[in-house]
């Protein structure tokens, strides 16, 4: 088992912050915990890194159980996990993939697993997965997994659960009632909720046109070519929000329940390495996403609740940076309830200047078919693009690797001449396909 220096050097972090620590040293010392901490101050870090520690990397079953509100969150802390370099196996169970696939990963037992309510009680039905030696659960974004209707199978979960000695509840909100059947009897809450109000700055972008799209482009362009998120309630409103974008040449992505599995990770990698500066999205992408450092949200509608208001502005002004939050309102329309006694700041967005037109990108992402399951590593692939692609270091971005593939961003004038050099090529042992994702 790597030391947390050597694990923190492999993540790329010089230093854990001060909810981190603290967080660190509540889990090391109790086992009732429960964590409050804005989106994007570092949660999963914060819980993860004590409990890989408490692993018995000899016993080759499931000790620590890890239950998210979504598919997207298991992804993401399945690959923090592996990112770690610990040697412990970790694995994924979700909503929206075969039952089958699980099987197949779950046949070598991974000593943590991380799963959605739904996927996880699955699998405790069929007996797939041996859970006695299980002394660890986690309930991440745990209001929001309730919120969404998975108390009943989150209940099943806690009392299947027979041997479990410590537990770690994380959300991103205040929360008001803990459900008994967590069992918690004395708690450590840790709360920093407070710690980002000076961070962040709310806006009212108000526009003539009772159809916001037009004050819309006039935000963005005014904003440049900042990477930010722009939120709408329903799937429609982002397809015309899209085609809009579409029509004015503004490069986007989208993101929303309504599309495949697939489409929405690709979706986040092309966000996160550079390739879309823009994602347009439901309120699926308000919390427990991994994606870059953000400067602004626009909500184009605003939500239903303060809970997701709060959420949503999670996004950006992250750990020590700032952001600003639009809200696109026509000028005769009111605030809701929860919003209607604070005093904002406002902008009219018909009289805003260019700062400088959202441009094409300037990054792509490339399709390399290999994998960790092909013994590939990141170095491996980096290597594959510098030698044998021909390419500088700075004309090489972000490197996602998967089980059977991975994503690799490129500055866009490098693209072709890759594709023509590298595609079915070996990369170590295997003859890989190399691509443009669409």
């Amino acid at each position: 088992m790597k030391n947390e220096k050597d694990i923190l050097e492999k993540l790329g972090i010089e230093t854990l912050n001060v909810m981190q620590e603290k967080a660190k040293s509540a889990i090391q010392m109790n086992n009732e915990v429960m964590l409050l901490s804005p989106t994007g101050t570092g949660k999963t870090l914060a819980f993860v890194l004590p409990l890989i520690q408490q692993i018995d990397a000899e016993l080759n079953q499931a000790q620590l159980m890890i239950v998210v509100p979504s598919r997207e969150l298991a992804i993401q802390i399945e690959q923090v996990i592996r990112e770690m370099g610990s040697g412990i196996k970790v694995n994924a169970v979700y909503g929206g993939r075969s039952v089958k696939k699980d099987l197949i990963e779950l046949d070598h037992e991974p000593q943590i697993i991380v799963g959605t309510p739904g996927r996880l009680a699955d699998h405790l039905r069929r007996d797939t997965l041996t859970i006695t030696s299980i002394k660890t659960l986690v309930l991440d974004e745990f209001d929001k997994s309730l919120e969404v209707g998975f108390d009943k199978e989150m209940q099943e979960i806690s009392s299947a659960l027979q041997n479990v000695t410590k537990k770690v509840l994380t959300s991103a909100t205040e929360v008001v009632n803990v459900p008994k059947f967590v069992g918690f009897k004395k708690p450590i809450i840790l709360d920093f909720l407070d710690q980002k109000k000076d961070k962040l700055v709310v806006q009212l972008a108000l526009t003539k046109e009772k159809d916001k799209l037009f004050g819309l482009l006039k935000l963005l362009n005014h904003l440049g070519d900042e990477p930010g998120l722009i939120f709408c309630n329903f799937k429609d409103s982002i397809q015309r929000v899209s085609q809009y974008m579409n029509e004015h040449h503004v490069d986007h992505g989208v993101f929303y329940g309504g599309i495949e599995q697939k489409d929405r990770e690709r979706a986040l990698i092309k966000f996160r390495n550079g390739t879309h500066r823009l994602l347009i999205a439901t309120d699926l992408a308000a919390r427990g996403l991994d994606i870059p450092e953000i400067k602004f949200i626009i909500h184009y509608h605003l939500p239903h609740s303060i809970e997701e208001f709060i959420h949503r502005n999670g996004r950006t002004a992250r750990m020590h940076s700032k952001g600003t939050a639009y809200i696109l309102q026509y000028e005769k329309e009111n605030l809701p309830e929860y919003l209607a006694k604070n005093k904002f700041e406002s902008l009219n967005c018909d009289k805003l200047d260019n700062v400088k037109k959202n441009k094409r990108p300037n990054m792509l992402t490339l399709f390399v078919s290999g994998g960790r399951k092909d013994k590939i590593s990141k170095g491996d692939l980096a290597g594959f693009f510098l030698k044998q692609g021909g390419i500088e270091k700075n004309e090489l971005g972000v490197i996602e690797l998967k089980n059977d593939c991975a994503f690799v961003g490129v500055t866009a004038k490098n693209s072709t001449h890759l594709i023509t050099k590298l595609n079915n090529q070996r990369l170590k042992k295997k003859k890989v396909r190399v691509y443009l994702v669409e």
